[in-house]
């Protein structure tokens, strides 16, 4: 069996017949920060909604700590985007986190003081202890982002897979984020991100996955980010490319200057 938190043998995934990701082969390595780097329309986010089981998938295999989702769901921790949310629903924070232990609270069965404290101090991690009763849709968005966060963080899962959590949020809320992640490697978990900020790869992901409807590379990220990678990924259709290619390809000590 495989010691991987996550493979993917061979998947393809089609949308109206149109094939939006071929042959794609994944391997994560566990304890480690992954990124999955891509331009837009190279099926990121279709990677881990196919794998999650949340959009049918044309042929493949998905494993999870070597078996199935539904084996090891209790593991298994989700971070959408944050536009894919209907942020106007009358809930406060702390409901939105509380929701990530349904597990253990059980269906249709009353939150109790325990669950409000995990989630009390799940919110806590991501520097919203303060916020925890106020309505969602009162917060930023960089705060929205957060408290999803913070659902994840409260299932205590072994592996989780976050879709864009740096997009479109403040500095203080990327530095936050990143605190958590680096936490959650610190004590042994998986984290796999959506990244679509090609210039913070390197600094912020032990390991990265370069899609474009089939995986270009995959591995650790000094060996993953090469020229040659990124051009088969990128082609000409992102404008910093020659920009970005010149900072990974240049000494560290001479990118200082």
């Amino acid at each position: 069996m495989s010691s991987n938190p996550l493979q993917i043998r061979s998947l393809n995934v089609a949308y109206h017949r149109k094939l939006v990701l071929w042959d794609a082969e994944v391997a994560i390595r566990p304890g480690k920060i992954t990124a999955i780097a891509g331009p837009n329309g190279a099926g990121k986010s279709t990677l881990l909604k196919a794998a999650l089981g949340l959009i049918p998938i044309t042929s493949g295999e998905v494993l999870f700590f070597g078996d199935s989702l539904k084996r090891n769901r209790n593991r298994v921790a989700y971070v959408p985007q944050r536009e894919s949310v209907d942020w106007d629903f009358p809930v406060t924070a702390r409901d939105v986190v509380a929701m990530g232990l349904y597990r253990s609270i059980g269906w249709c069965l009353p939150v109790r003081s325990s669950h409000r404290r995990l989630a009390e101090e799940a919110l806590a991690d991501v520097g919203l202890a303060d916020f925890s009763r106020r309505q969602i849709n009162q917060l930023s968005g960089g705060q929205q982002q957060r408290v999803f966060l913070a659902r994840a963080l409260a299932q205590k899962a072994d592996l989780y897979l976050m879709d864009e959590p740096f997009a479109s949020v403040d500095a203080a809320t990327e530095q936050a984020i990143l605190t958590v992640l680096n936490r959650l490697k610190e004590h042994g978990r998986t984290v796999v991100c959506v990244h679509h900020d090609l210039q913070t790869v390197s600094e912020y992901f032990d390991d990265a996955i370069l899609l474009n409807m089939r995986v270009v590379a995959q591995g650790a990220v000094g060996d993953v980010l090469t020229p040659e990678n990124l051009r088969k990924t990128y082609g000409a259709r992102l404008p910093l490319l020659d920009e970005a290619v010149t900072d990974l390809s240049m000494p560290k000590t001479l990118q200082k200057f």
